[in-house]
């Protein structure tokens, strides 16, 4: 997450992501569900710009249209009530939000946005909270938030993901794709419920993120194409056809690894370039698409 400082104003950039490994183990008594992900962190990213207020007002700045309206859904706004109610700190926070990553399809922009606020303000408001505390505050907001806190390319996230591993061997690691997002929100909650009922006859894993692990870090594309997994996906597929669409439609165009990430509905493709990457991109605008296209990379 980089930051820019100024005098009572603070620009960062707010990191989407990928998951390239999403197994579910099982529903806990809480209500969430037990995890083993890889997090891959991309460089698609929205800019958040915090200006201190000398009130106590916290105010949302934001054109998107999908952004949640009602405050008690926006994790950027909780983020900032979260440090401001339990600190007791006396000031208040314009949230300008300019969005990129869509909302509600499984790239965290939530997620990152409420980490980018934490940080932001624990250096604007000179609250010198440590990383350890900030991860705490993190798994208070929502499951992938911690994530965004460590300045980690990979990471694997266990429990409800929201313990974090960061994978520094493969800091050096840099993987390029095509990203598809078609035009529709997806809430996490029901497909979690929708798994719940379907569990016992959705496809397993055929292998673990430890050989993901050892594939990312060979650097072997043909291996990590073979262990990508997301328990999640058959699910999503099932309710939102149209990602199966997206899958046929890139592998049509030679992509041969493809994941859907988080709960959905983004679809990605692993390639070998950027060069690939845009030329996917091309052919698909050039149809008409209505989907949303990114050509993006490892961050």
């Amino acid at each position: 997450m980089s930051l820019k400082k100024q005098k009572d104003k603070l620009v960062l950039n707010s990191y989407a992501k990928l998951n390239l490994y999403l197994e579910v183990l099982n529903k806990r008594r809480d209500g969430y569900h037990n995890l083993n992900t890889i997090f891959e962190r991309i460089d698609l990213c929205d800019r958040i710009v915090l200006k201190t207020r000398r009130d106590k007002k916290i105010k949302i700045i934001c054109k998107s249209a999908d952004l949640p309206r009602d405050n008690t859904q926006n994790l950027a706004f909780l983020s900032a009530k979260l440090l401001q109610d339990s600190l007791k700190i006396d000031k208040g926070v314009d949230i300008v939000m300019i969005k990129h990553i869509p909302v509600a399809a499984g790239l965290g922009g939530g997620s990152s946005n409420a980490a980018a606020v934490l940080t932001g303000l624990n250096k604007l408001w000179k609250l010198n909270l440590t990383p350890e505390k900030l991860i705490g505050y993190a798994q208070k907001i929502g499951s992938d938030v911690p994530f965004f806190i460590f300045n980690s390319k990979f990471a694997q996230g266990s429990a409800c993901g929201d313990q974090i591993k960061p994978l520094k061997s493969l800091n050096n690691v840099k993987l390029w794709h095509i990203l598809v997002v078609p035009r529709k929100r997806v809430l996490t909650a029901p497909i979690y419920q929708a798994w719940d009922k379907l569990k016992t006859r959705l496809t397993r894993p055929k292998s673990n993120v430890k050989i993901l692990r050892l594939a990312l870090k060979k650097r072997n594309l043909a291996l990590i194409g073979k262990v990508l997994f997301n328990s999640l996906q058959e699910v999503t597929s099932r309710l939102y056809p149209e990602i199966e669409l997206i899958k046929k439609k890139l592998n049509c165009l030679g992509v041969k690894s493809i994941l859907m990430s988080g709960s959905g509905p983004a679809v990605f493709g692993l390639v070998s370039s950027r060069k690939e990457a845009a030329g996917v991109e091309e052919k698909l605008k050039r149809e008409g698409s209505s989907w949303e296209v990114f050509v993006t990379c490892t961050r």
